[in-house]
Parts: structure tokens; C-alpha cells; sequence
């Protein structure tokens, strides 16, 4: 963003002693980042087969099969935004849900060859990487002199609480190095003369972003509208805002017509394709930002191993401020401290940042202010703008996310300056290196809980599937895929990245059609048969199974197709533990003896009209 050494001119060349040092930080940057990045993740490094994320094993089987079957999509020339393989017989449209589809094509070769949860592991740890890096390169590239501000600003953002966070698990919400590259060719469209090049650049990294991760792209785009609007209405930048507008809006023109035609297809099938909502469905109340929790700990962080972590956040992966209170302070001292030494250009730098992090605070509230836990009868200024397209779509929450490059860019501007200061005084230096430790030693990142996961079936490695289910047919396990039985798509997932063919499951783990008020909903409205294994495998009781249920369940084999179900000796439950062995009586009780076939029980079903023996 606009401040000195600017995003447009970039700094001074180096004298060749300072260069060596230079590049000497560079290094050392890289090497803290990558050395964070395995710390986090190391609980997966130990068997990326076999180990899972313990607070979110149902997402991360939902980015594993995504990348299986965008990779088996694009081989196979079949529709990375639509499949039928998942929710038989409607099908899921994946453009209103997180595809994640560059990942799965640059990836491709990679899952053909490691497997899908081996090849998630690889990008979770490149995306906590690369965000440190992006961000590294956008500040002491475009942003600071010192390398020591840009590296401790870099690591910040890229390990805040809300990146270690959503590192259980979300492909999407960890690729935080876009972010830095919109900014840095967002500021670009500036140039005069290369306009059309640079809008063509941004256009095509818009499009990646949105492929990537939607949401945060959204994000993105309002921070930065409220950036550059406050930036270029304040009296010290206007003749300089003035004179760039003609080149920024032809760029931004070419970038909207860029993004536009490569998204044209994906937009179309958010929007106005087969099987889309409007709204998630999820709850904003509870999907937004406790106030208290900006002042709290994070329960995967140094504060959070010794007690200090708290359970503001509505689940363990969307802990999105968290900053504790010594962080804050620091970074109120820091601006002010910056305020003071400011000319007028940095000081309309620093007013547009510090109304950026507050606009985002405030909105992460969501429609109602929540304190330590306890709602509050005070509306907030999301009641209005969640009733908006697009916006409802979001969790609030999530908004909390822009706060800390905010606090980050505060955080290397202080540095920078005090290295920069003609004086410097020994006592001072040691009274801001105390608070730097105070504030952020505490949020030193721990690695991510991991378990080991029940394995895939023998039945399923080996492919003795396909002697029971036909070219395109359909198979199911007990229980029926949902997000938190995620074994059909794990399943799936395996076939698809070993080249054994395709099976189609019914359920899955997606956002579809049939919440409230026309939202969306998880996955798809459950029936008789989905609800009664789910009753068994939660309850360990087989439920009373009458003449009407038996005709209930008919009608939903019917309705799926089901040629096969099958039943695991090990399930996978992602909240709780699964009794197979209630499942397996279920199963008897509904579909008779079934066979022993390599480790899973089978039950065929009868081609014709799915009726149970009786």
C-alpha cells in the first residue's frame, strides 16, 4: 500500500555490503518460515496416510477427495464445477462451494502419485509457507527498508492465530499468499502506460483467487476498497489520487473484463446453475467474533499449551482474532508511536489502515454483540449489510481475518522506523524488544492436534468394489456419507487417485439446497434410511425397525439407485466414535445376512426396485 519506499518505485538498489546482508536476511526468513510451516503441520508429517487434523478430520476428507476428483476431472475430461459422483441423483454444484479447483489441476500429478491426503499435506504446509514468504517480498520489496521489520511482520501474519487456526484443515483460508499479490498489483494498476498489461495480470490472478478461495478473495476486495477510498479522500494524497484515477480505472476496467470472461462459466453456475442456495445456511450469531475473544488466547499457541486458551470460538478451526491483550496494547502504543513521526502521506497511510481494522472488527461482531460467551441485546452494523447478496453468503467471523495484516504492517512500520532513527538510545531499544516478546511470544504457533484415522477398506484398495458395483454405478457405506461420516467420499477419493474407476455414493459432504428460507444446508435433507444409521452408529441401539419404516427405506434405495452397501469393521466418525457393530445388526435387521467379502460387510441390493427381503 501506499506509503515510502512505495509499491510503484520499489526501494533504492543496494550498496553491494548491504546486498550480502540482505540477502543473508532472505535466507534466514525462508528458512524460520519453512521451519514453522512442518512445526505446525509436523502431527500429519508423522503418516500424512494415516494421521488426521483431530478438530476437523471432515474437512480435510472433503479437501482430500476434492483434489482426487478435480485431478480425475480434468484427466478425464469431465466438469470440475458439477458432479454426479456425490448427492445421487441431483448431483452437487461445486462452483457455490470451495473447489479449490487450481490447486486440484496444479496438483494432479502429485495426487496420482502420493495420494491424495499426502498431496493435502503438501499444500497446507507450502500455502502457511508461502503467505510468509508472499508477505516477506510485498514488505521489504515495496513497504520497509529494515528486513529484521519485514521478516517479523511476514511471520506474524502468516502464523497469526487465525492462519494457525484454519491451518486445521482449510486448503482455502491458509492460501493467505494471494493476498499480498492483489495488493501489490492492485497498487500496480497505478503506472501510467501499462494499464492494459497490468489489468490483464490482476484479472488472471482475481480468477486464480476466486478458484482458490472465494470467500477470502471477497474479503479482500472490501479491505481494499475501504483502503484506497479513505487513502485517496485524504487531503495530503488527493492530486496524487487525482492524477492516477484515469490509469487505476482503466486497469481496474480490463481486470473486471479479464476476471470476468475466465469466470464467466463458474459465476453462472454460482449464481444461476442446478443445485445452487443463497445464504450458507449457517448461523451468522454463531459464526461471528466474540468481543472478548480479540483480547484472548488461542488454544494452539504457547499461551494456549500453559491454560491461557479460551472457547470463545464457536468451534477450534475459526479462532480469527485472538491477539491476547499485551498484542493489543503493543499495537496501539505502535501506532500512536508511528502517528507522532508521520508525515502527511504516512498519516494517511496509517488512518486508512487503522479504519480498516476497525470497520472489519466491528462487523466481525455479526448482528448482535456477544461478551465472554454471552449475547447481548446490542444489534451491530452486520444486521444490515448480512441481509445483502454476497454478504450472506460469508461468516462473519471471518471478517476478523483483515485485522491482523493490519496489525502486522503496523507492527514492521515501528520496527523500521526505530531502526531508521538518527538516535538511538539503548534503554528505549530494550523497552520496545520487551514489549515485542511480551506480545508475541505468547502466540508462538504449537502443532495441530492429529489422531489416527480409521483406514481404507482392503475392499476398497484393492478394488474388489468394482466386482459388485457396475460401470457408473452406486455404492454406500453405513453410515451414509455426511460431513461427520466422511468415509464414502475418503473412499471415493482412493479409487479416483488410484485410476480404479468411478463409483457414485449418495450423500456427501457439500453445501446444497434445502436449508430454511431457500438457504443452503450441509449436505443433502436426510432421509429414512441416512437418519436411521445415523441413529445406530450414534446411540449404539438398533432403532424399531416396522413394516412402514421397511417401506420407507425401499423407496430410498429406489431413489439412489444403491446397488451395493457395505460396512466397514472401522468407521470414521469426525465428532464422535461410531458403534459398527449397532450399524451391522441395523443393516441385518433391514437388508438380511450380509456377506463377508475381503474385511467389509456387503448387502446387494436387488436391481430392480430395491425391495428388502422380508
Amino acid at each position: 500500500m501506499p506509503s515510502s519506499p512505495s509499491l510503484a518505485t520499489g526501494p533504492a538498489p543496494a550498496s553491494p555490503p548491504r546486498t550480502v546482508r540482505d540477502r543473508r536476511a532472505d535466507l534466514i526468513v525462508a528458512l524460520v518460515a519453512l521451519a514453522l510451516a512442518v512445526w505446525v503441520t509436523s502431527g500429519l508429517w508423522q503418516d500424512p496416510n494415516v494421521r488426521t487434523i483431530t478438530v476437523n478430520s471432515s474437512d480435510q476428507a472433503l479437501f482430500e477427495w476434492l483434489l482426487a476428483f478435480g485431478g480425475h476431472a480434468v484427466t478425464h475430461g469431465e466438469n470440475p464445477l458439477f458432479t454426479y459422483l456425490i448427492n445421487v441423483p441431483d448431483g452437487v454444484n461445486l462452483a457455490v462451494n470451495t473447489t479449490i479447483t487450481v490447486y486440484a489441476v496444479v496438483f494432479a500429478p502429485l495426487t496420482y502419485l502420493i495420494g491424495p491426503p499426502a498431496t493435502f499435506l503438501v499444500i497446507l504446509t507450502l500455502n502457511l509457507l508461502a503467505t510468509a514468504l508472499a508477505w516477506y517480498w510485498l514488505l521489504s520489496r515495496h513497504l520497509v527498508r529494515s528486513r529484521l521489520a519485514a521478516g517479523v511482520g511476514a511471520l506474524f501474519i502468516a502464523y497469526s492465530p487465525g492462519m494457525v487456526s484454519h491451518a486445521n484443515a482449510h486448503l482455502n483460508w491458509t492460501a493467505g499468499w494471494l493476498v499480498p499479490l492483489l495488493i501489490w498489483r492492485l497498487f500496480a494498476l497505478r503506472r501510467p502506460g501499462r494499464w492494459l498489461r497490468d489489468g490483464v495480470i490482476l484479472g488472471v490472478l482475481v480468477a486464480v483467487a476466486f478458484s482458490i478461495a472465494a470467500e477470502g478473495l471477497f474479503f479482500t476486495a472490501l479491505a481494499l476498497g475501504v483502503f484506497v477510498a479513505i487513502w485517496a479522500l485524504h487531503p495530503a494524497n488527493r492530486v496524487e489520487a487525482r492524477a492516477a484515477l484515469p490509469t487505476f480505472l482503466h486497469g481496474l476496467g480490463v481486470t473486471a473484463v479479464v476476471a470476468g470472461v475466465l469466470l464467466s462459466y463458474p459465476l453462472w453456475l454460482h449464481f444461476a446453475g442446478p443445485q445452487r442456495f443463497h445464504g450458507t445456511g449457517f448461523d451468522p450469531v454463531i459464526h461471528s467474533e466474540d468481543i472478548a475473544a480479540f483480547a484472548a488466547f488461542p488454544r494452539r499457541s504457547l499461551a494456549g499449551e500453559v491454560g491461557l486458551g479460551t472457547s470463545l470460538a464457536p468451534n477450534p478451526t475459526e479462532e480469527n482474532s485472538f491477539f491476547g491483550i499485551p498484542l493489543l496494547v503493543l499495537t496501539v502504543v505502535c501506532f500512536i508511536a508511528l502517528w507522532r513521526r508521520a508525515d502527511a502521506h504516512r498519516r494517511a497511510t496509517l488512518w486508512a489502515l487503522g479504519a480498516v481494522a476497525l470497520i472489519f472488527t466491528v462487523l466481525s461482531f455479526g448482528p448482535v454483540a456477544k461478551v465472554d460467551g454471552r449475547r447481548t441485546d446490542l444489534p451491530m452494523p452486520f444486521d444490515l449489510l448480512g441481509q445483502l447478496p454476497v454478504v450472506n453468503a460469508a461468516l462473519p467471523a471471518r471478517l476478523a481475518l483483515v485485522v491482523a495484516p493490519v496489525v502486522g504492517l503496523l507492527l514492521a512500520y515501528t520496527i523500521d522506523q526505530l531502526r531508521a532513527a538518527p538516535v538511538r538510545h539503548r534503554s528505549t531499544e530494550l523497552a520496545w524488544l520487551l514489549g515485542f516478546v511480551v506480545a508475541l511470544l505468547p502466540l508462538l504457533p504449537t502443532p495441530l492436534l492429529t489422531d489416527e484415522r480409521e483406514p481404507i477398506p482392503r475392499f476398497i484398495t484393492s478394488g474388489t468394489w468394482r466386482e459388485y458395483v457396475s460401470p457408473d454405478g452406486v455404492l454406500t457405506p453405513l453410515p451414509l456419507t455426511v460431513d461427520i461420516y466422511p468415509d464414502g467420499q475418503r473412499w471415493q477419493a482412493y479409487a479416483l487417485s488410484h485410476r480404479q474407476g468411478e463409483f457414485a455414493i449418495p450423500g456427501g459432504f457439500f453445501l446444497g439446497p434445502g436449508g430454511p428460507d431457500g438457504r443452503g444446508r450441509i449436505g443433502p435433507v436426510p432421509r429414512t434410511l441416512s437418519a436411521l444409521m445415523d441413529q445406530a452408529g450414534r446411540t449404539g441401539l438398533v432403532p424399531i425397525i416396522t413394516d412402514g419404516t421397511i417401506r420407507e427405506v425401499q423407496s430410498d434405495l429406489r431413489h439412489w439407485r444403491i446397488e451395493t452397501v457395505v460396512l466397514a469393521d472401522q468407521v470414521h466418525g469426525a465428532k464422535f466414535e461410531v458403534d459398527e457393530e449397532a450399524l451391522r445388526r441395523t443393516g441385518t435387521a433391514l437388508f438380511g445376512e450380509p456377506q463377508r467379502v475381503d474385511d467389509v460387510w456387503l448387502w446387494r441390493i436387488p436391481p430392480s426396485n430395491g425391495d428388502l427381503p422380508r
